[in-house]
């Protein structure tokens, strides 16, 4: 059951210097419930959208509001903290798991917010790992495990949406998996929403309640068939 909208985008359109168009005229609504899965060929321009959503890259024209309203300067660091994205090959902080969970807490967006040890052991638990893994430190995680540990630090925030790119792009099958499960959970029918990016439509026809196809920067909805979404 789907909710009301919390992220929306209008006319988005972004062009590169060589003039090589990114996005085309782009526009979307993510609802409250909602698990939207984007697909297209690479280059397509699917991890351009995501950072546009997640006002990370500026675009020639559009705008991206949250909860109906328009996202100002002084609004982005609280944009951010409730629209959050995770990049496909996420940096970590030199340093154990725990201290790269610990480090978002520094922020003034989230000061006054204790960093909550055994709700990060929850959801490291729900993606297989027990409470040791916080004790790894990031120089001898393997390529999956960084992306796990970027899943969890984004996850234990607790925004409204999220936006992942490829985010079991690295990770081992039934890692994939239990983040699937965990992530639509997660969403459930509350107050959340997530959009995923993934090269596998497969995965996408599996977790999404929506698809959506991105060919030349421009988006194309798909109606799922019988087997999407859970």
């Amino acid at each position: 059951m789907v909710g009301s909208i919390l992220l929306e985008a209008e006319d988005l359109f972004r062009r590169t210097p060589d003039g090589t168009v990114l996005l085309d005229r782009v526009s979307l609504s993510v609802r409250a419930g909602e698990r939207l899965g984007i697909e297209g060929p690479t280059g397509a321009g699917k991890s351009v959208l995501l950072r546009a959503l997640a006002l990370l890259d500026p675009v020639g024209s559009g705008a991206v509001r949250h909860r109906g309203e328009a996202v100002g300067d002084r609004d982005v660091p609280h944009f951010r903290a409730q629209v959050a994205y995770l990049h496909q090959t996420p940096a970590l902080l030199e340093g154990s798991v725990e201290e790269n969970l610990r480090s978002p807490f520094e922020l003034a967006v989230y000061r006054g917010r204790p960093f909550d040890r055994a709700r990060a052991v929850e959801i490291l638990s729900a993606l297989g790992r027990d409470a040791s893994f916080l004790a790894k430190q990031r120089d001898d995680l393997s390529g999956g495990e960084r992306q796990l540990t970027a899943l969890v630090r984004l996850l234990q925030l607790e925004p409204e949406v999220v936006l992942l790119d490829e985010p079991t792009a690295a990770l081992d099958p039934e890692t994939t998996a239990r983040a699937e499960d965990l992530l639509t959970r997660w969403v459930g029918d509350g107050e959340r929403a997530a959009v995923w990016v993934s090269h596998d439509p497969v995965q996408t026809r599996r977790l999404a309640t929506r698809r959506l196809r991105v060919v030349g920067g421009r988006l194309a909805e798909e109606v799922p068939g019988e087997e999407a979404g859970r």
